[in-house]
């Protein structure tokens, strides 16, 4: 075993001295010792319930014969750190995390890995993580929150919170009804109950092979979610008397699934990021066009929030994401996961109890999945739209630009009403480099949507959305602005058109005057030129190739 290094042979009998002080009996000690990363917070709803999971993971892991060693790893709740500085920390967070994960395990050479996470970035870097230290390992995501409620009616936090501003700003909502949505929208553990970035990294988790049947839409307060932590305790054993590993999991074809069932269920944007990211880490090519090519052949067969009505809790009872598999069986690849079990066992035994919720391919919402790819003279190398939840009407806009330089300048011009119908809002200087950190816009989409502004605005940048956003939002704009690209040289009343079932951004100048443009062209002082941002700044790449870091 790995763990053989740090307690075998008479070198090592300093190293079994220290251990012993942990109060390991000499009986555990040629049991495989299992790290389990935990991103228990108080602060995000989705990790405060991870110390009951923890429990159930230590019980299995004793149960399958090995020992574990806790470690804790931090996260960042991105609806908490919205619209303010704290969201520059969130996206560069999930480098830190995969940094974190890989110097604990190599540092105490553990034998496998249990990975209990839940939220935005926090997902994403322990796979990236999993698939770079390369050890058997197996994710539990902690599970989605219930539904809030309110007076007969169901609440989400980004549909009746976030949105709200804006509904209040338009006059639509009393300052009494806004204390009510902030105290009922949230009723406790869970992570956000629409299909936003962390539920949509949950599902494609659980369909990349690495976690467990059902983790991913499991609620976090449920006994299901107890046994499914139990049960991966129990596994990892397994997948290291077997050697099965993550590069034996995350392969092309189980990217090729993940993302399938991402597009199906109409996931968030910021799976254009991590999806790559984790691909990078486990060495296997993955381009932006791929997410376009499987969409244009993938339905959209589950109306999820915020674009459309179901939450988690509807998926889950309609039978998660086994049934979804079991949906788009035909088209998927029937490739190994962490239970031991081939993607085609999962949907054959899995049983769909909604028609509704998971809808047969012939009647699918739209003929195309979640995420589209344009590309034009504004976005050369792309940028990403969650086209599912774009309204008919706004599927083909052009209309005139109204240019910020930052997420704020844009809030401040949209709260004192000078954007109108007709507008493009265009925030710009907000990409990996430009943040840095390439910051969430739900602040800027919400309130739009809100104040009934979707049918006629759009909204442009090199930032990024919250999985949260609907409406004709784009975003991940390539090159971004402070790398020169085309967005840094527009100005106020220049048209641009979206063309999203052409898959076209362009700005409407000529040639000749885009050059002229350029050769003027200087791009803004970094707006953060110290700490750990200011590296993260030098050393991320662009948002089209998953903003991984130069190695």
């Amino acid at each position: 075993m790995k763990s053989d290094k740090i307690k075998k042979g008479l070198e090592r009998l300093p190293h079994r001295a220290l251990l012993y002080a942990t109060g390991i009996p000499r009986t555990e000690m040629d049991k495989p010792f299992i790290g389990v990363a935990t991103s228990f917070t108080d602060i995000i709803p989705g990790h405060i319930g991870m110390r009951d999971q923890e429990r159930f993971i230590e019980k299995g892991i004793h149960t399958g014969g090995g020992y574990p060693f806790f470690f804790g790893i931090p996260g960042i709740c991105d609806g908490i750190a919205m619209g303010h500085r704290g969201m520059h920390y969130s996206l560069p967070s999930r480098e830190l995390i995969a940094d974190m994960v890989e110097t604990i395990a190599e540092a105490h050479q553990f034998d496998g890995l249990v990975l209990l996470t839940n939220c935005d970035k926090i997902t994403p870097g322990m796979l990236m993580a999993a698939a770079r230290v390369n050890i058997p390992s197996i994710v539990v995501t902690a599970g989605p929150m219930y539904s809030g409620h309110l007076r007969g009616k169901r609440l989400s936090l980004v549909n009746d919170t976030f949105e709200a501003m804006g509904k209040y700003k338009k006059g639509l909502l009393k300052a009494s009804e806004l204390e009510d949505l902030e105290l009922c929208a949230c009723p406790g553990a869970g992570s956000c109950q629409g299909m936003y970035t962390a539920n949509t990294m949950a599902c494609v988790t659980e369909s990349l092979g690495m976690s467990l049947p059902g983790c991913a839409t499991s609620l976090a307060v449920s006994a299901k979610k107890r046994r499914i932590a139990f049960q991966s305790g129990v596994r990892i054993i397994e997948l290291i008397k077997k050697n099965i590993t993550p590069g034996k999991i995350m392969t092309l074809k189980a990217f090729e699934n993940a993302i399938k069932i991402d597009m199906a269920l109409g996931g968030s944007t910021n799976t254009v990021l991590h999806i790559p990211a984790i691909a990078h880490e486990a060495k296997v090519s993955l381009k932006l066009e791929l997410f376009d090519e499987i969409s244009k052949r993938t339905p959209h067969i589950a109306n999820m929030l915020p674009g459309g009505a179901h939450y988690l809790e509807d998926l889950e009872f309609a039978g998660g994401i086994p049934a979804v598999l079991k949906r788009l069986k035909q088209s998927l690849n029937n490739v190994l996961t962490v239970s031991g079990q081939k993607i085609y066992d999962i949907a054959d035994e899995a049983e769909i109890a909604d028609d509704e919720v998971i809808r047969p391919l012939n009647k699918a919402h739209c003929r195309e999945g979640g995420i589209a790819v344009l590309k034009g003279t504004l976005s050369p190398d792309g940028a990403v739209v969650k086209q599912t939840a774009v309204s008919e009407k706004m599927l083909r806009f052009k209309g005139r630009a109204k240019v910020f330089n930052s997420e704020e300048d844009a809030m401040k011009a949209i709260l004192e009403g000078k954007i109108k119908t007709g507008d493009v809002i265009v925030i710009r200087y907000e990409g990996p480099k430009g943040g840095p950190g390439m910051r969430e816009m739900l602040n800027a989409t919400a309130t739009v949507a809100g104040m009934g502004l979707s049918e006629s605005v759009a909204l442009i940048t090199d930032g990024r959305f919250s999985g949260g956003t609907r409406g004709p939002c784009i975003g991940h704009v390539s090159p971004e602005a402070m790398e020169g690209g085309t967005i840094a040289i527009i100005r106020d009343g220049d048209m641009i058109e979206i063309d999203i079932p052409k898959r076209k951004l362009d700005l409407l100048l000529s040639k000749e005057e885009i050059q002229k443009r350029f050769e003027t062209y200087k791009p803004v002082k970094p707006k953060i030129n110290k700490g750990w941002l200011a590296r993260y700044a030098q050393s991320v790449t662009s948002a089209s190739t998953g903003a991984v870091m130069k190695s």
